[in-house]
């Protein structure tokens, strides 16, 4: 098992040309905590789960310091929203850090969904809310065991920082292992607009 900072770590997708996405720096996180860590998630990318005890884990994965060799990035796609096609949607939340490549050659991309404002957070304000980190984190795990694939939750570290939604809530950011958040409307984008 690998310690945060030996972790090979990689970005292939901001080898594309920046059409593909926007580069960008996660928005800090006031006096961030562990919530909750997956310790089988945390072994897809050789992740020694003693590292939870290490106080910059909650610096990583809240966004307030990058993983060694990081290039944070928001990827541009189309894709329906609310029954509609949207032309041109985008990670509004999510940045893409790159890929711990694992001990059998294997690549998940690690990204934080609630690190702050992208070129793409439109009106929003690019947090998630407790909540619905929780939520996203149960459900996918529970796809997981049921064979179907999605995302992996490796962890949600919370603030205390208030976050306007229908009522003030705390903030909290989500990280999401894949092997790749290359999504349909990565090419629907291109194709609509003629590329």
């Amino acid at each position: 098992m690998n310690a945060l900072d030996s972790l090979q770590f990689n970005n292939t997708y901001a080898r594309l040309p920046e059409i593909f996405y926007r580069r960008v720096k996660p928005t800090a996180l006031p006096a961030p905590y562990l919530v909750s860590f997956n310790e089988s998630a945390a072994k897809l990318i050789g992740l020694d789960p003693k590292e939870i005890l290490k106080p910059e884990f909650v610096e990583y994965f809240s966004g307030n310091k990058l993983l060694p060799n990081s290039e944070p990035i928001s990827a541009i796609y189309a894709g329906h929203q609310f029954g509609t096609f949207v032309p041109q949607l985008g990670d509004g939340r999510a940045i893409l850090l790159g890929e711990a490549i694992n001990e059998k050659g294997e690549r998940f991309d690690i990204q934080l969904k609630g690190a702050g404002l992208t070129p793409f957070s439109r009106m929003g304000d690019g947090r998630a809310v407790l909540r619905s980190t929780i939520r996203e984190y149960l459900c996918s795990e529970a796809m997981h065991a049921l064979g179907i694939p999605t995302t992996r939750s490796l962890c949600i570290v919370g603030s205390d920082a208030p976050v306007y939604r229908e009522t003030t809530e705390t903030a909290a950011v989500l990280t999401r292992l894949a092997p790749t958040h290359v999504r349909f409307g990565s090419f629907e984008l291109f194709y609509y607009r003629g590329q």
